[in-house]
């Protein structure tokens, strides 16, 4: 017996009967050999780590763009405390937290740089529309590996595609990473906004201070603990009433004080129309596109507007930046 049978044996032992078993999973689009010491989850899992479109999270916007100081959140720590609240729970709940753990960390590897105002920006000018999650699903189906894609299993992208507010994850482990997706950006942009001084934690609702706490500790520890207290046993992930209408209010204030605050997003303005532009710029040249991305068009006979959104949505915050500076600004301009 391999390793990774032992430990799909060890799972059926110690997993809640409402957990995803790798060896049940639902499996690849491509069939290939299993590993002897990793189970299908785990090795979905590192293949994403391994991934360029993982790598590049560290320097696309959370939600302050290009902010000055070293400690406010990229798309890249966003995804690890996604990763980490989700894998507490998962513990907590016996779940398989290898499955959680591959959801977490690829359900933003199609954000584009700059983050929503970015998504936004392609999702006008695309006639195909932009959504970041489909995009996601899109990087690890194809656009990793110069179009092979990573092959990962059905429940990943599953997971991946769901993470959304309206999605409607098919696992238990899917439903895990919906709900910390948003635990975890509603109280790190809350610190986010304190340390750039947009926020004061007496500016929250009471009534939010009140049910679920006045600290980032506090709120975090609250919002686990209800989703551990009331899902234990169950066929499905779930809040207590009050508290989802809490963590719901709190969410609209963010919107309301953060997410739409001119102050916060006075650059963003800039940045939709300098992704605007970059993408009218490749529909019009699209022999400038990477030969990867040309190949897309030319051997997948993929749409050019949605090629040149991949490349675009794959960029970096810098990097996007300085391409648009080499097309639009003449070099004696540049400092």
């Amino acid at each position: 017996m391999t390793i990774r049978e032992k430990t799909e044996e060890l799972e059926h032992q110690i997993f809640s009967p409402y957990a995803s078993f790798s060896d049940q999973s639902r499996g690849r689009d491509r069939e290939e050999p299993q590993c002897d010491i990793r189970t299908v989850y785990q090795r979905d899992r590192d293949r994403i780590i391994h991934s360029k479109a993982f790598r590049r999270l560290k320097q696309k916007t959370q939600v302050f763009l290009i902010p000055e100081g070293d400690h406010y959140r990229t798309r890249m720590t966003h995804t690890l405390e996604v990763s980490q609240l989700a894998r507490t729970i998962a513990k907590a709940l016996r779940l398989n937290e290898d499955l959680v753990d591959a959801i977490a960390l690829g359900h933003d590897l199609g954000h584009t740089p700059f983050g929503h105002a970015g998504e936004r920006a392609l999702d006008e000018v695309c006639p195909y529309g932009f959504a970041h999650y489909q995009q996601s699903v899109r990087v690890v189906e194809l656009l990793e590996k110069t179009g092979e894609g990573l092959n990962l299993t059905w429940e990943v992208r599953d997971g991946i595609l769901n993470h959304r507010t309206a999605g409607h994850p098919s696992t238990l482990e899917g439903q895990v990473v919906r709900y910390c997706d948003k635990i975890a950006y509603i109280n790190h942009d809350i610190d986010d906004a304190e340390r750039a001084g947009i926020l004061k934690e007496s500016d929250i609702p009471d009534e939010s201070r009140r049910i679920i706490g006045d600290t980032t500790r506090k709120r975090l520890n609250t919002l686990i603990h209800d989703v551990v207290e009331n899902s234990e046993g169950q066929d499905h992930i779930s809040m207590s009433p009050g508290m989802e209408t809490a963590m719901h209010d709190l969410r609209a204030f963010m919107f309301r004080s953060v997410y739409l605050n001119p102050e916060a997003k006075s650059e963003e303005g800039k940045a939709i129309r300098m992704i605007q532009e970059l993408y009218r710029y490749y529909n019009a040249h699209p022999d400038q596109l990477p030969e990867e991305y040309q190949n897309l068009m030319k051997l997948r006979g993929e749409p050019q507007e949605r090629v040149v959104c991949d490349y675009i949505s794959g960029m970096t915050d810098l990097y996007s930046i300085r391409v648009y500076k080499e097309l639009f600004v003449p070099q004696s301009w540049q400092a």
